[in-house]
């Protein structure tokens, strides 16, 4: 018998490669950027039914300067069925920091390592998975780095945000004509994400499909 699995992600950019292949009876999510986006999607999905697995996924910033851009990094319960299987297919088990804005610069990732001790730093995972902690369905966090330690973002993604979780384009855009010299660094950005999310793809895909046909 086959588990029922929720995959979340933030955004629908880190969830596109994984939804064109998406296995059999996995279920997906994308919940909006930071914790109260993702509490508020996140919360009634739990609900509606009963969950054996949930992953929380997506894109993740590098704390630790050995972490480059593209790998696969992830947390798992300890009671975790698939914690064995996720590593095998190539992700690093490292520490989370789950913060409540994008880390922009390398001197706040720095200083986020420095305070937090964490490998990576994201804004979703912690409340997903305490509310899977409540409901006592194991749970893991599986991200790729998409912009590492030393990297800083060519924007302040944080000013571009909606209260939904979404990006605000009409911001975005605004943003970019205003200091089209950023223009390189976003197109690098994209590219690199692009890359990481296919990264993260593959290794869902490997862990997955081999559990639904297990």
């Amino acid at each position: 018998m086959s588990r029922s699995i929720l995959v979340c992600f933030a955004v629908k950019e880190e969830a596109a490669p994984f939804l064109r292949q998406l296995p059999a009876g996995v279920e997906t999510l994308v919940t909006g950027m930071g914790a109260a986006a993702a509490e508020r999607a996140t919360r009634p999905r739990l609900a509606a039914r009963e969950w054996d697995l949930v992953l929380t996924c997506g894109f993740a910033g590098g704390l630790n300067p050995a972490l480059r851009s593209g790998t696969v990094v992830f947390e798992a319960d300890e009671t975790f069925p698939l914690r064995q299987a996720i590593q095998a297919a190539g992700a690093d088990p490292v520490g989370f920091h789950c913060a409540d804005r994008v880390a922009v610069t390398a001197v706040e990732k720095t200083q986020l390592r420095a305070r937090t001790g964490a490998d990576a730093v994201e804004m979703e995972s912690g409340v997903i998975r305490r509310l899977c902690r409540e409901r006592g369905i194991p749970s893991a966090t599986v991200r790729a780095i998409s912009d590492a330690a030393h990297e800083d973002l060519p924007l302040d993604f944080n000013a571009l945000m909606k209260a939904d979780g979404t990006l605000n384009f009409g911001q975005l855009l605004g943003a970019i004509l205003r200091r089209p010299q950023k223009i390189p660094a976003l197109i690098a950005l994209g590219n690199r994400s692009k890359s990481a999310a296919a990264r993260l793809t593959a290794v869902l895909q490997a862990v997955l499909v081999r559990d639904s046909n297990r």
